[in-house]
């Protein structure tokens, strides 16, 4: 019996009726995968593979890549021009606060370092699309908040905040390393946020062209893409010893400048590539809960609880922080403020990183990471929910706005695959 067969036929047939059920009940999928991967894994049943567990971080990757290439195959700069000075500091400004709360709660509530502390913080900033975006398709379809380009603005940052969150991430795990913080440090984060800009650019420009001139398949384009993706994040290690360089951000910057230079087609891609991330999401939460020891996550449970809870105060401030001066109304920003709560996707893509580089915080980091998810998720989609109706105003003729955009009357997952993708 071919044991891998075995441990990919669990993980996909619990995974998907598990995610059913949870679905049904109007609980976020991703909480019934990552238990299922709890349950299946070494922590309580044992029936994974050592050969899955093996390869659960490069898993992990493919997964991340998939979510920033489509985040840049849905991030619209003009949006963001629009939207103006509010939707660029929604962008870093809450992360920023957040990672701050972590460093200051950190050595407290976990006994961390003040680097380890921002390893947690940095893992903890990233919001999740994932919950947010589909959210958000809903407040426009039915004209919440749209006079105000607020569900346009919550997505734009939701999804660039991630970036900047993996870029600082990366950057305090080789302080953590013994790289210390040296000069040097501070400055290489706007250099490799520069160069990951400008290669991602550069190729989605040359990219764009050979699709406009030479006829290919969809499918084609994409494992053309894919390969590039996987190319910036697999010489990333090799270009950094010469000059800072963030592969991951090139990945979203690919997809940023076809959708910028063929608009279309990058809508075509996106649509694809959201059948891709059905499996890829499975995976992803699956393997990020069966990486997870019991006793670890319920020795650092209080500690863990109270960080994220404290964590998630500061980032609530930098919201609010953000968004005075806007035009928009205390209600409003409220709104902003709890639809910024959710964690998932980003978290359970790097969770685990740390533990895999061999650091003294990587299971602390692993099991705050998964106690975020199962935290702010739900909470998050909840509040949004409960707060919507009392705090955002109906356009006068909804419908107008789905007229204008016809992606609008397509079932939900259509609309994430169409509109922005859902991370």
């Amino acid at each position: 019996m071919n044991n891998m067969l075995m441990s990919l036929a669990l993980v996909l047939l619990i995974g998907f009726c598990i995610s059913g059920i949870f679905k049904k009940l109007h609980i976020p999928s991703l909480l019934g995968l990552i238990i299922t991967g709890i349950v299946l894994g070494p922590s309580v049943l044992n029936l994974l593979d050592p050969k899955i567990l093996s390869i659960s971080s490069e898993l992990r990757e493919i997964a991340l890549i998939v979510i920033l290439f489509r985040a840049g195959l849905s991030l619209d700069i003009s949006d963001m021009k629009k939207i103006g000075r509010p939707a660029i500091m929604l962008c870093f400004v809450p992360a920023t606060f957040e990672i701050i709360g972590a460093i200051v709660l950190g050595p407290a509530c976990l006994g961390l370092s003040r680097v380890d502390s921002a390893i947690v913080g940095a893992m903890l900033a990233a919001a999740s699309p994932a919950i947010i975006v589909p959210k958000m398709l809903w407040l426009m379809e039915e004209g919440y908040g749209t006079d105000k380009h607020i569900p346009q603005l919550i997505m734009a940052g939701a999804s660039a905040d991630d970036i900047y969150a993996i870029v600082l991430f990366t950057a305090f795990i080789g302080m953590s390393k013994g790289d210390g913080i040296s000069a040097w440090t501070i400055v290489s984060i706007p250099i490799s946020i520069v160069t990951g800009l400008a290669v991602g650019i550069v190729f989605g420009i040359v990219i764009s062209q050979i699709f406009r001139r030479i006829h290919l398949r969809d499918t084609v384009k994409i494992l053309l893409c894919f390969g590039l993706s996987f190319l910036f994040v697999g010489c990333e290690s090799f270009i950094s010893k010469y000059v800072p360089f963030s592969g991951l951000l090139a990945v979203m910057a690919l997809g940023g400048a076809i959708l910028n230079r063929r608009a279309t087609v990058a809508k075509r891609l996106s649509v694809k590539i959201s059948k891709i991330w059905v499996g890829a999401e499975l995976l992803l939460f699956v393997m990020l809960g069966s990486a997870v020891e019991i006793k670890a996550l319920l020795s650092a449970g209080l500690g863990s609880v109270l960080l994220i809870l404290g964590a998630l105060l500061f980032r609530s401030v930098g919201v609010i922080v953000s968004l005075l001066g806007s035009g928009l109304t205390w209600k409003e920003i409220l709104y902003c403020d709890v639809a910024y709560f959710p964690k998932a996707t980003v978290q359970a893509a790097v969770g685990a990183i740390p533990l895999a580089q061999g650091l003294l915080c990587g299971m602390m980091v692993l099991t705050t990471a998964v106690l975020s998810i199962l935290i702010t998720a739900p909470l998050g989609a909840i509040l949004m929910d409960l707060t919507v109706k009392k705090c955002l105003k109906r356009s006068k003729n909804p419908r107008e706005l789905s007229s204008r955009n016809p992606g609008l009357n397509l079932p939900p997952e259509e609309q994430a695959s169409q509109l922005t993708g859902k991370l």
